[in-house]
């Protein structure tokens, strides 16, 4: 892949692949995957805070549970991704969404993605993020940079995945999620 043009195009032809199995997660929750239209874009990602109940300190997207005055997930990822790293809603270009994953914590997590313009003031809100960054769209798109481990959790097997960033752990449902991505758009056209 060699330009954002083709991500683009690769990415809203291919349909996502549907996982094999999901749990039966009644609470809904969505993900924006903000991609910052640079000359070699990148992908936001966060660093949750440390002070927060669940997944303290671990890196993640912007995003989290479905309020129910939200009339989407769309919505509900847009919303979040305000609310904690201050992407003015108005100013993203969705482009679609992967199928939804189901996380340990209990949500069927829908991730959105969505076009960004570099020019965009972001800060953290301190209270539920510690801080921010991003990767290169292109690295995150090979899917040779992702390992993974089979676990056995409640008599079934989970497939967890890893994706190093310079010094940067990405674990868990973010890396599923991104390897999710880096699938679709990897299937010939």
């Amino acid at each position: 892949m060699t330009s954002l043009s083709d991500f683009i195009h690769r990415f809203q032809l291919q349909l996502p692949a549907q996982p094999a199995q999901l749990a039966c997660n009644q609470r809904n929750a969505a993900v924006l995957l903000p991609i910052i239209c640079k000359p070699e874009p990148t992908l936001l990602l966060t660093q949750r805070s440390r002070n927060l109940r669940s997944h303290a300190g671990q890196i993640a997207f912007p995003g989290g549970a479905a309020d129910p005055e939200d009339p989407s997930l769309i919505v509900t990822a847009l919303r979040e991704a305000e609310e904690e790293v201050n992407i003015p809603q108005d100013e993203v270009q969705i482009l679609g969404q992967l199928f939804p994953l189901d996380s340990s914590g209990g949500y069927r997590v829908t991730p959105v993605i969505g076009l960004i313009p570099p020019s965009l003031s972001l800060r953290t809100n301190p209270t539920e993020v510690a801080k921010m960054f991003e990767v290169p769209l292109f690295d995150v798109l090979s899917i040779a940079h992702y390992r993974y481990v089979d676990i056995k959790r409640r008599n079934r097997l989970h497939r967890v995945y890893f994706y190093w960033h310079q010094e940067q752990m990405i674990w868990g449902l973010t890396a599923g999620i991104l390897y999710q991505l880096a699938q679709q758009v990897q299937k010939t056209l």
